[in-house]
């Protein structure tokens, strides 16, 4: 009998929680990994969000190799993406361990098809392979490259072909990770130095000319548990995200509105920018999420924000404000690399519910600005109809759009636009 690696135990832990049970996945892994070492829970991260990533293709494969997904059971079914994933996407895994740890995964004290996961994989690691559609066509990258049929069409319309597909692959690759150094509690040089002492297997480089701000890391890095996470000194942020409160261009001494500010990662950046003098309201709906933002705020020494816990499309006040950051709730398709289940949560149904509220959220915007103030509109999605389209529709007079693109600017997809008021 095989031994099952913690991380492949865990990796499928986590595919079935999120397919069977509609876990997110990154929740389910922090769940799943808590004691695995960090070699380890880097491999159950890459085994379990490539798996679900690539669960389309994976499914194309089992129904070509066997039958089709919906005729086995989920445990089954289960340790087979599993197992094809780490063969035919994966360099580096033996392919006997690959094989042989899938099995015993689906043995279980569930029973049944682990002589199925035998059969099929043996057959994939000997290179028996189906041929994938080509990516020519709609339908086809659907397959290929593992993505609803209705989101590749979106993107195929708003970007071209060649595009799009350079999008979807994008999708699929290895995230960047960035931090943005707090600038009221460190400095970029003094964070990268640190990192140099403290992790010195971490490489850090500057993020660049317009985000003095931030640096990028290379190596397997734990952003959340490093000391100098606890202490303030940064925080986990895309370049692309850093580019929002850069737009909002905010001033020491003015007032500033943040609508829907949780997590706080841009309500902070904006107390750094300003010095952490002047106001910051930040508006946030749920009561536990704006409990987190006031952790956020303590952990970063941001004393100039005050947290209001309210519906940011119903916001009004009596004293306009100078800037307003409309950061609302989006379908995330700029996330796609860091949150691999999302392609398959968000639908069109739910980006037409989505552009209802950020167009009233923007309304509110509009309404709680002075005269020739700023708005700053932003997204980490890609979909017309909760960006260019909502903007084109908000009486606005548009100064500049911008819509940065993973398979161009190697960060999160987002979509950020600078408005003003009449």
């Amino acid at each position: 009998m095989s031994e099952v690696t913690p991380a492949r135990r865990v990796a499928y832990a986590v595919v079935r929680r999120v397919f069977e049970k509609g876990a997110y996945a990154d929740r389910a892994l922090h769940g799943e990994a808590k004691g695995l070492d960090p070699r380890e829970r880097s491999l159950a991260m890459q085994l379990a969000y490539g798996t679900v990533q690539r669960r389309l293709t994976l499914d194309h494969y089992v129904e070509q190799l066997a039958r089709p997904a919906s005729e086995l059971d989920p445990p089954t079914l289960a340790a087979l993406r599993l197992g094809l994933y780490q063969l035919v996407f994966l360099d580096g895994v033996a392919a006997h361990a690959a094989v042989s740890e899938s099995v015993e995964l689906a043995k279980g004290p569930h029973g049944g098809g682990h002589k199925l996961v035998n059969a099929v994989l043996r057959r994939a690691a000997c290179g028996d392979l189906p041929v994938l559609p080509g990516d020519d066509t709609p339908a086809g990258a659907a397959i290929a490259h593992s993505y609803p049929q209705w989101l590749v069409e979106l993107w195929w319309e708003r970007f071209g072909s060649d595009e799009a597909r350079a999008l979807l692959r994008a999708g699929n690759a290895p995230g960047e990770l960035a931090l943005r150094v707090n600038t009221l509690r460190a400095t970029p040089a003094g964070v990268t130095a640190a990192l140099a002492d403290l992790t010195p297997a971490v490489k850090a480089r500057p993020a660049g000319d317009e985000l003095p701000e931030g640096i990028v890391v290379d190596g397997a890095f734990d952003a959340h548990g490093h000391p100098l996470y606890r202490q303030g000194a940064y925080t986990a942020q895309s370049r692309a995200a850093m580019l929002v409160a850069r737009a909002v261009d905010p001033q020491p001494g003015e007032r500033v509105l943040d609508l829907c500010a949780a997590p706080g990662g841009k309500t902070t950046h904006l107390a750094a920018l300003m010095g952490d003098g002047g106001e910051i309201v930040a508006v946030e709906r749920h009561a536990g999420r704006a409990k987190a933002l006031e952790r956020t705020c303590d952990r970063m020494g941001a004393t100039s924000i005050r947290i209001v816990t309210a519906d940011a499309a119903r916001f009004s006040t009596d004293e306009p404000f100078d800037r307003v950051l409309v950061d609302p709730p989006c379908s995330g398709l700029g996330t796609l690399q860091g949150h691999p289940d999302l392609r398959w949560r968000i639908s069109p149904e739910a980006i037409e519910r989505l552009a209802r509220v950020q167009a009233a959220i923007l309304d509110a915007a509009r309404a709680a600005v002075r005269p020739g103030g700023r708005i700053v509109y932003a997204t980490c999605t890609l979909s017309p109809a909760e960006n260019e389209n909502i903007v084109a529709g908000s009486g606005l007079s548009i100064e500049s759009e911008c819509l940065v693109l993973p398979h161009r600017d190697r960060t999160d997809g987002f979509y950020i636009a600078r408005l003003s008021s009449a």
